[in-house]
């Protein structure tokens, strides 16, 4: 582990499922309601897990059991993103509410350190994304919530983390991306920023060989991590 140098931060940026949001049974609500619908066996809600933290695309080709594309008609596979986004979107807060500890945290930060800048950057794309964040009262401590199709690629690209440092005016060296799975530990590192990884999210099994220089067991570790020991808030 490399402690991050806290003091020098001064943007945070948030992956959004596993990491703000426990979104985990609505979206595997959704992907099984697509199966049903085209004919296929549902799958269980740790196997969906698995195929979270890509994108919806990749998550719907994982569903349907053809990753790679190579199996599967492309309008079919269009089809089946389109109904698994229609499904989602009805439902996508049924289920979801932010882990424990979430809002306090964020709280807690902008109190301490409102020279910090926070942001989402998640593969979800950004509409939904920014909907959840204006329903569980998220926004209001970001700058910027970025989706999986607000740029080309995805994370782990860098192409979406870059920007974020640019309108926030920080270096990589200011920069700490917060995330649950491999992902985002190898965002930060190709854009040359710190990563905190999550080991409560979706993916923590992903972690530790990506190596992330910080790990922390709950969002309540959040503000500890960043240097900010103050008392919780109540």
């Amino acid at each position: 582990m490399n402690p991050i140098p806290s003091a020098r931060i001064r943007l945070a940026v948030f992956d959004l499922d596993g990491t703000l949001i426990d979104s985990q049974l609505d979206l595997a609500n959704a992907v099984n309601a697509m199966l049903r619908h085209f004919g296929r066996r549902p799958e269980p809600v740790p196997v969906i897990a698995n195929y979270i933290g890509d994108g919806a695309l990749l998550l719907v080709r994982r569903a349907l059991g053809d990753p790679d594309g190579s199996a599967t008609d492309e309008a079919f596979v269009k089809e089946a993103l389109d109904y698994f986004v229609h499904a989602y979107t009805l439902h996508m807060t049924e289920n979801t509410l932010p882990y424990p500890g979430v809002l306090d945290s964020l709280a807690r930060i902008r109190a301490a350190r409102p020279d910090i800048q926070m942001a989402v950057l998640t593969n979800k794309p950004v509409r939904p994304s920014r909907a959840l964040c204006d329903h569980f009262r998220i926004s209001p401590y970001l700058f910027q919530n970025y989706g999986g199709n607000s740029f080309h690629t995805k994370k782990p690209d860098p192409e979406g983390l870059l920007p974020l440092m640019r309108e926030a005016g920080v270096t990589p060296q200011q920069t700490v991306m917060i995330g649950d799975s491999a992902v985002d530990v190898l965002t930060a590192r190709a854009a040359g920023a710190w990563s905190i990884g999550c080991t409560f999210g979706l993916s923590p099994h992903t972690l530790l060989p990506a190596g992330p220089d910080v790990t922390v067991d709950s969002p309540a570790d959040w503000p500890a991590a960043l240097g900010i020991l103050e008392p919780r808030i109540l």
